[in-house]
């Protein structure tokens, strides 16, 4: 039995199955994404999306849907599904489902009488190219399937209406198949099948589409889209038919080994860890050969270099992909380097420039050489680390500022945001965090202390001083009386006493400016006013300006983002710090954590994690469909909470590091 799989039940309920979505990506940026009905209620879903970088940043939807109709004795059962703006569900192609299930592959098992069709469906990996097989299981007289795409040609931000600019030609591709491009500036899209077949030319606008999904965000929710006509062609009991769409003509006779070849490489979702490593395989993106990227999620976002750095272990240590990191941090340094030269910024990588960057790009590193301490990519590796310090010490970034006490100052009003806390309503920092930043000299005290265990011997002198001016210095700024610390703090004397997770990185790091016993105080609050089953709140209840959901129009969801919504991806700094304070006693709570979210992989993003979540019950998931964050630091808890219970630690030697001495554990 699948260990991702869904009943009629389930799927007949609209209600249900329309919230339920699959997304499956290639290396080149493109991506395949509707519901499990095969409705689409985002502007962003469909079946191939690709990027047009000569047209716009964002994607570009070719291929929306494509409806399947089965034919017995002149009766037609079109199994599509499509919602209208005046509330019409047409057809009802749901009804007609018994089964759909993800293991390697979508896989939709429907029955109209005494026909039993399945449709599986392959995104390949390396092209822009959607393969969806139909195959006749049971029949008891002879069936005729019919199958109708439906074209977009449109950015996935805008909406498509009916014109007169459209070129709604049709040309024929061979015997396989057609060609079409609605609009100058498009590449034609090629679909085609591998059996003898008739192409109708019977095209018409389908006008009045709504996606639900962009109506509750607040948006324009209706569109016109054309569909140019039909295939149609006759089967057998045990027959199957490819269709494929891709930017140029394929030999189809070559279908049914692509198809296979491309399962064989796939494997198969059997539990939280492989559905984890699955989706952050979704994320890696290399758009030429010596360019690697880790996209920051799905469906609407790029590369966003804190995302990138904070996902990139996830996405290749802990999912057995070291060369990947390899790969990306390669370029994510050339790009550092190019930005502390003051050389153009990469157009394909947001957020260079944000000053934790390269703090989150050290502890990457720092990941990575705890797990493959003799690499040969070390010394690299350490050189950029000690360039990026210098860096910051030498006071040449546009928003950081080093003290003389040690700590880092972000300069400016907070507007733009320079952390991780990033949404803004009319351009202004919804929180607007400046000063003496707790996570950032969490960060930075813990790239100092890494680099000098690092570098041994050779370890800069000036080096040791930073950090015995930072060490007292962090405590006398961030420690409170109430046992957690400062979000951050102004020169000016502000302390934002707000309880917001930023607390939680700097605890969470294998060096910590603070005694356990004070760790342990900061955990606590963490674990009562900010633990959720879904990931960690952005603010806690008890604090002033929480929101327990994020809903409403964009405006409200971008204040909720930070004022109470809970992220996945800070598990992975709760995890390391739970085990760094509690040991092998905290290992059932964090068990049970991690069992909780395991349940999300079947209600939102299948197989997948959301960006975020409401801070209160139900916990609703909210943002990106599938989040790079999310998956890979949810991922990394789960692989470090294996390991130190089965007692494999090499991870151990930089989880549980302090200021003391004699509180690190023997090597």
């Amino acid at each position: 039995m699948s260990y991702l799989k869904f009943d009629r039940t389930t799927l007949s309920n609209l209600d249900r199955s329309l919230q339920l979505e699959h997304i499956r990506s290639n290396r080149g940026g493109a991506f395949n994404c509707t519901t499990l009905v095969g409705c689409n209620t985002r502007k962003y879903h469909g079946l191939l999306v690709v990027p047009l970088p000569h047209l716009s940043r964002h994607n570009h939807i070719l291929l929306s849907s494509l409806d399947a109709t089965v034919i017995q004795h002149g009766a037609e059962f079109n199994l599509g599904v499509h919602l209208y703006g005046d509330g019409t569900v047409y057809p009802n192609g749901h009804k007609y489902i018994r089964e759909y299930n993800i293991d390697k592959m979508p896989r939709t098992i429907y029955r109209v009488g005494g026909v039993v069709l399945q449709r599986e469906s392959i995104f390949c990996h390396y092209k822009n190219q959607v393969i969806i097989k139909f195959t006749l299981l049971d029949s008891h007289s002879e069936t005729t399937l019919r199958l109708r795409p439906v074209v977009a040609f449109r950015d996935v931000i805008l909406l498509s209406h009916e014109n007169d600019t459209a070129d709604t030609t049709v040309h024929p591709v061979g015997t396989t198949g057609v060609r079409t491009c609605l609009y100058e500036g498009y590449p034609d899209l090629y679909m085609q099948v591998d059996v003898p077949s008739h192409w109708v030319d019977e095209g018409y606008w389908i006008k009045n589409l709504h996606y639900p999904k962009e109506q509750i965000r607040g948006y324009e929710s209706c569109e016109d889209l054309y569909s140019p006509g039909y295939f149609e062609m006759d089967l057998r009991n045990g027959e199957s038919v490819y269709f494929t769409a891709q930017l140029e003509e394929v030999d189809v006779t070559t279908l049914p080994a692509l198809f296979d070849s491309e399962v064989a490489h796939r494997k198969a979702r059997v539990d939280l860890r492989s559905c984890l490593r699955n989706a952050c395989s979704q994320f890696y993106y290399k758009p030429e050969s010596n360019r690697h990227y880790i996209l920051a999620g799905f469906p609407w976002y790029g590369v966003r270099a804190r995302d990138e750095m904070v996902a990139l272990p996830g996405c290749s240590i802990y999912s057995d992909h070291p060369e990947r990191f390899h790969n990306v941090m390669s370029t994510f340094i050339r790009s550092s380097i190019n930005f502390i030269q003051q050389i153009a910024l990469p157009l394909d990588m947001e957020g260079v420039r944000d000053p934790d960057v390269g703090l989150w790009a050290i502890r990457a590193i720092q990941l990575f050489l705890a797990e493959y301490p003799d690499d040969s990519h070390r010394t690299f590796y350490l050189d950029f680390v000690g360039r990026i310090i210098d860096y910051y010490l030498s006071d040449r970034h546009p928003l950081l500022r080093i003290e003389p006490n040690g700590l880092l100052y972000a300069e400016g009003s907070g507007t733009p945001p320079v952390t991780w806390m990033d949404s803004t309503i009319a351009g202004q920092a919804v929180v607007p965090r400046r000063g003496y930043l707790v996570e950032v000299n969490g960060l930075w005290y813990n790239a100092l202390c890494f680099y000098r265990e690092a570098r041994g011997v050779g370890f800069p002198k000036e080096l040791v001083s930073v950090i015995e001016r930072l060490e007292p210095a962090f405590e006398q700024t961030f420690v409170n009386p109430y046992g957690y610390l400062y979000d951050y703090v102004t020169k000016e004397g502000y302390r934002e006493r707000a309880v917001r997770p930023d607390m939680l990185i700097a605890i969470s790091l294998p060096f910590c400016p603070l005694s356990r016993a004070k760790q342990r105080q900061v955990l606590g609050i963490v674990t009562s006013e900010l633990l959720t089953p879904k990931g960690i709140r952005s603010l806690s209840p008890r604090s002033e300006g929480y929101v327990e959901q994020c809903s409403g129009l964009q405006e409200q969801r971008e204040h909720a983002y930070y004022n109470g919504s809970a992220w996945p991806w800070l598990l992975g700094a709760y995890t390391d710090a739970y085990l760094k304070i509690n040991g092998r006693s905290g290992v059932t709570h964090l068990a049970r954590l991690l069992g909780d979210i395991q349940d999300e992989l079947q209600h939102h993003g299948i197989s997948t994690l959301s960006e975020l979540y409401d801070g209160n019950p139900p916990y609703d998931s909210h943002g990106g469909i599938s989040f790079a964050m999310s998956c890979a630091e949810v991922l990394r808890a789960l692989v470090t909470l294996e390991r130190y219970n089965s007692e494999e630690t090499p991870l151990a030697n930089y989880l549980y590091y302090t200021t003391s001495n004699e509180e690190r554990p023997t090597r």
